[in-house]
């Protein structure tokens, strides 16, 4: 299912938008906000697991061999 959201962006980006799904880079406008959503999610499991890989090599970590490792 899915949920409309509507947005205001300033008319700069308003045009950059346009400019890109017009070259074809994407469907819509709502496709190119929904891989700009992708990214971020992305990006934020990466940034995630690079805080833990620190937590880890500087002691401060725990690491879990089961799941009743996390009681």
């Amino acid at each position: 299912m899915r949920k409309i959201i509507n947005l205001s962006v300033p008319a700069g980006m308003a045009k950059s938008i346009d400019d890109i799904v017009a070259k074809g880079n994407y469907a819509s406008k709502s496709e190119f906000f929904r891989d700009l959503l992708r990214m971020w999610m992305e990006g934020k499991i990466l940034r995630e697991l690079g805080e833990s890989r620190r937590e880890l090599s500087s002691g401060k970590g725990q690491v879990l061999r089961t799941l009743k490792d996390l009681r």
